[in-house]
């Protein structure tokens, strides 16, 4: 079986590039549009990791984070943050909240994926 992937990204454009790069390394994506969107789409479902963008309308990926840490369900499941954001304070936020890792935009696909395989095990 697959593992299950959630992007969490307002950005339509970067759904679907992250989208195409993990579905043609053979993982299942399931897209939400921001973190509220993520956060409700995941009640009640398993994945094996989220990738989420930082600045969103609705919920920013921090507050997604710091949601999903405060579940049973989501508690160890890996978070990355893909954001253009590299400000040292920002990371030490999101590390705070319970990131998992960090990838900065734009990314290459194999940096992408070299860091979802190394999360996944």
């Amino acid at each position: 079986m697959s593992k299950v992937i959630m992007t969490v990204d307002d950005s339509a454009s970067v759904r679907q590039m992250v989208g195409f790069t993990l579905k043609g390394a053979g993982y299942e994506v399931v897209e939400a549009a921001d973190g509220m969107d993520a956060f409700v789409k995941l009640s009640g479902m398993s994945v094996n990791l989220v990738l989420t963008d930082l600045n969103m309308p609705k919920m920013d990926g921090i507050d997604l984070i710091r949601r999903l840490r405060a579940t049973t369900d989501h508690k160890f499941v890996p978070i990355v943050l893909l954001t253009t954001e590299s400000e040292a304070a920002k990371k030490q936020e999101a590390k705070a909240a319970g990131a998992t890792g960090w990838i900065v935009k734009p990314f290459k696909p194999d940096q992408l994926l070299a860091v979802v395989k190394k999360v996944l095990g």
